[in-house]
């Protein structure tokens, strides 16, 4: 048989009772503060801020790759100019 639902929802605020008058609670308190403490040393950044910067550095290549082509052309045509007899079949 089944015990009531009143009687395990009576038995879960009694454990719940018991355990936050209990040092198990400091404890958890404890923890939570040393944790908080040693993320904040880690020097984070939110998920927003790393996404913020994932989008300037693609811009940034994007930019890098235009720059290098354009630069390949100039190459080209300074050599071309400079070398025109290797222009004429």
């Amino acid at each position: 048989m089944l015990p009531n639902q009143k009687l395990l929802d009576e038995i879960g605020g009694k454990i719940s009772q018991v355990i936050s008058n209990s040092p198990a609670r400091d404890i958890e308190k404890n923890i939570r503060a040393m944790m908080q403490s040693a993320l904040q040393k880690l020097d984070l950044v939110t998920r927003e801020e790393f996404d913020v910067q994932q989008e300037v550095l693609l811009r940034t290549r994007e930019k890098l790759t235009e720059l290098e082509t354009r630069l390949a052309q100039l190459e080209a045509l300074a050599h071309a100019a400079d070398h025109p007899q290797q222009l004429e079949p």
